[in-house]
């Protein structure tokens, strides 16, 4: 019975995403918030632009985005969150993290969102967050025991040299807002709270 419920969801949110894919409805409207009856806020799904194949997957979709909603971040939202998840290599889908590891991604979401804050910039990509083993054996370069396979990493990019992001997120590590790694590549900023503190 689980199961049909679950395979019920999963094709009531792919045909939903079907018609928003079809219809007028800008890709940018991913999530908004909105008041639900019992006065929370809650996220409401919006699923053009993503994978319809990954969404069938993701039966915990929904819940995931009402998690992400209830942390109020000021400049990230569920839809940057998700999209970093909703990724394919070779003919390896990336997951949502299971939910046991749901709140580990809470303080660096909100270390970059005081980044974000910090710089006055907004955040450009959240280019890759949770990464369930099987997709991290397929990044370039990512090592088995990557701090994004714990969820408690976030590869991320601004409008502004990855060196900028760096220093401003290692002054705020500095003035106690956060334990963690900060690595500096190319495009974009490793930001993790591990709960030791280490450049690269």
């Amino acid at each position: 019975m689980p199961q049909l419920q679950n395979r019920r969801q999963a094709l009531g949110l792919l045909a939903a995403g079907a018609a928003l894919v079809g219809g007028t409805l800008p890709a940018q409207a991913f999530f908004f918030r909105r008041r639900d009856s019992g006065n929370k806020d809650s996220a409401r799904l919006d699923l053009a632009g993503l994978p319809p194949e990954w969404v069938a997957r993701e039966s915990e979709l929904k819940n995931y985005a009402d998690f992400l909603a209830g942390l109020r971040l000021r400049n990230i939202t569920p839809r940057m969150v998700i999209e970093a998840h909703a990724k394919q290599r070779g003919n390896v889908w990336n997951t949502l993290p299971p939910k046991r590891m749901w709140r580990n991604i809470a303080p660096t979401l909100r270390a970059i969102d005081l980044v974000s804050t910090e710089l006055g910039q907004p955040v450009k990509e959240m280019i890759s967050i949770y990464r369930s083993p099987a997709y991290n054996a397929r990044c370039f370069g990512a090592r088995r025991g990557s701090w994004h396979q714990t969820n408690v990493a976030v590869d991320v990019s601004f409008h502004v040299p990855a060196s900028t992001i760096a220093q401003t997120a290692r002054a705020l590590r500095s003035r106690g807002h956060f334990s963690g790694g900060i690595g500096r590549y190319g495009s974009f900023t490793h930001i993790d709270t591990r709960g030791q503190n280490i450049d690269w």
